[in-house]
This record gives C-alpha cells, sequence and structure tokens, in this order.
C-alpha cells in the first residue's frame, strides 16, 4: 500500500560461528542532507598603489617571477632575461592579478650581496612595468632593494623577515607601497630544521599581529598591509598544515591573508612527492585556504589558480 511503511528484509542464511542464521535489515531511514557552507568572507580591501581591491568576494592570484640560478623550484629556468619575461607574460596571460618577483631564493645557498640582488631585480622591475598592466611586487627582505624597485614602479614589498630591516617600513611609507610581513622563525637563508612553538597558531598570530602594528605606526596605511604565516620558513610540514587549518583565525586578524603553499616542502612530505610532482597538491591548498579566507595566493600555477578561485567563490556566493 501506498505509503506504508516497507517490510524488513530477509537476507539469505549466513553461516555463523554456531550455525546459519538468518539477517534481517531494516530499511534505512533517509535523513535530509545538510550542506556546510563555505564562510562569506569578512570585507577586505587591498590597496594598490591607489587602486582599492575589493577581495571580499575575489582573491587575487600572484604569479611568481624568480630572477635566480638556484630556485628550489625551477632551478634557474627564468634567471636569463629572455625567459623571464617569457614567463612573465605567460602568467599575465594565464590570469595573474599580481607578478612576484624575487633575486634571492628564501633557503639556505651561496651569498647574493645588496649589489648582485639590485642588478637583478630592479631593471626587471622597469621591464616589468613598462611590459604589462599588471600590479609588480618585489620579493625581498632588503629595504635599500625594495625602495629602489619602489622608484621603478612596484607597488608592493613581499618581505619574509618580518621587517627585520629596521629601514624596510619607512621605505614603503615614503613610497605609498603595499607589504606583506611574513612570520619567519629564524631568518631568511637560516636552516631551522627542528622549529619549536608553545603552539605554533598562537606564536604566528601574536607575531603578525605585532608586525601589521608596526608597520601601521610607521606610516603604512592598513588597507596596504597582508599577513603570510610563512608555511615551511621554519615550520615542520606537520606546523604547516596546522598553520593552513588555521586560515579562518589568522583571516580574522582584518588584514588581507597571503597563502604560499605552491609546490612547497611541507606538501611532498606529507605526500611523499617530489619537486615536479606537487600540482594536484599545490591547486588542493589553494582550494582550502581559499575557502579558508585567504585572499591572495602566490603560486607558480596561475591558470589553474585562477580556476580553483573562481570556482570556490562561486560555491562562496551560492545561496
Amino acid at each position: 500500500m501506498a505509503g506504508s511503511p516497507a517490510a524488513p528484509t530477509q537476507l539469505p542464511n549466513v553461516p555463523g560461528p554456531h550455525g546459519a542464521t538468518p539477517i534481517v535489515a531494516t530499511p534505512a531511514v533517509a535523513t535530509p542532507a545538510v550542506a556546510t557552507p563555505i564562510p562569506t568572507p569578512a570585507s577586505t580591501v587591498l590597496d594598490l598603489g591607489g587602486r582599492r581591491h575589493d577581495l571580499t568576494h575575489r582573491a587575487l592570484v600572484m604569479g611568481i617571477l624568480n630572477r635566480t640560478p638556484d630556485s628550489f623550484y625551477d632551478k634557474g629556468a627564468t634567471y636569463q632575461l629572455d625567459a623571464l619575461y617569457g614567463r612573465a607574460a605567460e602568467l599575465v596571460a594565464d590570469g595573474a592579478d599580481i607578478l612576484d618577483l624575487g633575486g634571492v631564493k628564501a633557503g639556505p645557498g651561496p651569498d647574493v650581496t645588496e649589489s648582485e640582488e639590485m642588478e637583478r631585480v630592479v631593471p626587471v622591475v622597469t621591464g616589468l612595468v613598462a611590459r604589462f598592466d599588471v600590479p609588480v611586487s618585489v620579493d625581498t627582505w632588503r629595504a635599500s632593494v625594495a625602495r629602489a624597485s619602489y622608484a621603478e614602479g612596484a607597488l608592493m614589498g613581499n618581505d619574509i623577515s618580518g621587517f627585520a630591516d629596521p629601514d624596510y617600513l619607512a621605505a614603503a611609507a615614503e613610497s605609498g607601497a603595499a607589504v606583506v610581513a611574513t612570520h619567519i622563525r629564524l631568518a631568511p637563508r637560516v636552516a631551522d630544521p627542528d622549529p619549536q612553538y608553545g603552539d605554533v597558531v598562537v606564536d604566528v598570530r601574536d607575531f603578525l599581529v605585532e608586525r601589521a602594528e608596526r608597520a601601521k605606526a610607521a606610516g603604512v596605511s592598513a588597507e596596504r598591509v597582508v599577513l603570510d604565516a610563512g608555511l615551511d620558513l621554519g615550520k615542520t610540514a606537520a606546523q604547516s598544515l596546522t598553520l593552513l587549518r588555521a586560515s579562518s583565525t589568522l583571516a580574522g586578524l582584518g588584514y588581507p591573508l597571503l597563502l604560499s603553499a605552491s609546490n612547497k616542502t611541507f606538501l611532498g612530505v606529507t605526500l611523499d612527492l617530489g619537486i615536479t610532482e606537487r600540482r594536484e597538491a599545490s591547486l588542493a591548498a589553494a582550494a582550502l585556504g581559499l575557502s579558508w579566507g585567504c585572499r591572495i595566493v602566490r603560486v607558480h600555477d596561475v591558470k589553474g589558480t585562477c580556476r580553483v578561485r573562481d570556482a570556490v567563490a562561486a560555491v562562496s556566493a551560492a545561496r
């Protein structure tokens, strides 16, 4: 009869320790599926060169450009200028919102003097600004390199040292540049094989809050301050995973949160993947970070990350 509960179904006898016993299956009662929505991002604005980017529903994808002969990922593939500008054109065509140019790798390696970094970076900033209508960020912890780059049109200083150079913030404030405050336990180029924290999320949060306050006190407006938890920078793989999972906590500090997870060691260690095998893991990290509030994603695969960003945004906006 329609509407009557279904009769229990007797399954075939199944041998048990004491002989065959009939098993009676009762139909499961369906329960309504309840979707867990992606949290609506807090209103977040980033000022780059006087242009205000509303990051509430559209995060920015930052393409990585290395003018280094020993980058951990590309091993110097874009050190020569022709290759570098060709790669920049590819990143822009793929949808990059920002180009992040660096002249010294973060990890240990041969010393790079200030003048060497200047020669690698500053003329390229000039060339990028002339060629592309895309904001340029300079990945440096030296105030002198940042200041010279701002004079050539760079709009952001991406400093993985946490403003260790005492003149770094003054250079940004004078130029109207944005800054990225990144957590690091020791210093760039210094190995940190056994990092210890009381509570890695609390320690990183407190560090970033202090650096943001320091930037504002130096004259950098709040809309020009970006935070980065610094995955892999003085963190074990487990600590980096914990910080990625805590992105919503760090995003709640009120500044755009930058995620730099692309092809990093913590993904390789977690999944036992070589440096050239981490694309899918990097995209997964980007999707998670975006859904947890990261508003800038620094990546090698711009095209793939733009698709991830747009998919996450569509889900976030769905009602």
